[in-house]
């Protein structure tokens, strides 16, 4: 045999060519028209292999979110007394973002698959439930002792999470142009801004909020994660919506239709704080 004589190209791993024949599946005859044993018969394999490695057709649209979700949790178990909280959740979401942003081509097709099927949007949330879940179980430990650490730590993983897929689904709409981990570090300042300063105070003995580079000098937040006025407990006050804080304790709680438009709801919170 000659030594020029090129090598036969290495077959993907069963559990990509499944994903792939799946892909290519959905996009030429659409989800609900493709069956297991169509992906099966595309990919080569027999039914058993399939549910080796997914036990749905759901989960192979979503083939790569075990594995993130694992490295999130071991993310958070390994942060150790002195990291913020609020920051370090930020930066486990990050982890997700950089899932999507590996592989663009496909993220953008699993967007618009989801958007195409109830079913994969249902299931879509579920995993997004778990992400958060994750995100929540580390703030309570984080804030443990606090009469109100059960629920900040709900609000600030919940937070985090909307902020989050709020930028990811912008890039996913804009066919995975520009930098996606820029968008997603602007809407993650705005937590930070918002729950992370008296946490950073506390741990960086009462340092203002930004980043210190390895000489020494301190960053600005990116804009837009300024510092926000903080009120009563360390909840984020009414200033936040450009309002006067007369009453710090007192919670608004605002009730709105789904369908609602943006500008219907941001006029309501300014009615609750006196602005209207």
């Amino acid at each position: 045999m000659s030594s020029s004589s090129a090598a036969p190209p290495a077959k993907p791993p069963m559990r990509d060519a499944l994903v792939a024949a799946a892909f290519r599946l959905f996009l030429e005859r659409g989800y609900e028209q493709t069956t297991v044993d169509d992906i099966v018969a595309l990919a080569g394999v027999g039914r058993r292999s399939f549910f080796r490695y997914f036990p749905s057709k759901e989960d192979v649209v979503f083939p790569d979110h075990e594995g993130c979700l694992a490295d999130m949790t071991a993310f958070l178990a390994a942060s150790g007394p002195e990291a913020e909280p609020v920051r370090r959740v930020c930066d486990a979401a990050r982890l997700v973002l950089r899932m999507y942003a590996e592989n663009p081509t496909f993220s953008v097709q699993r967007y618009r698959l989801t958007r195409q099927v109830p079913g994969l949007r249902a299931y879509e949330l579920s995993v997004v439930w778990r992400y958060e879940r994750a995100l929540a179980a580390y703030l309570r430990g984080r804030y443990a002792g606090r009469p109100d650490g059960t629920l900040r730590a709900d609000v600030v993983a919940a937070a985090v999470v909307a902020a989050h897929n709020n930028a990811l689904r912008s890039w996913l709409r804009s066919d995975g142009q520009g930098d996606a981990g820029e968008t997603v570090d602007h809407a993650l300042g705005y937590v930070q801004a918002a729950f992370g300063t008296e946490q950073g105070a506390t741990a960086q003995g009462g340092a203002e909020q930004g980043t210190t580079g390895q000489d020494g000098t301190r960053a600005d937040p990116p804009d837009g994660a300024r510092e926000a006025p903080v009120a009563h407990g360390g909840a984020p006050s009414a200033a936040l919506f450009g309002g006067a804080v007369e009453h710090p304790e007192d919670v608004v709680v605002l009730v709105s239709r789904r369908d609602a438009p943006l500008w219907r709801v941001v006029q309501e919170i300014e009615t609750a704080f006196g602005r209207a």
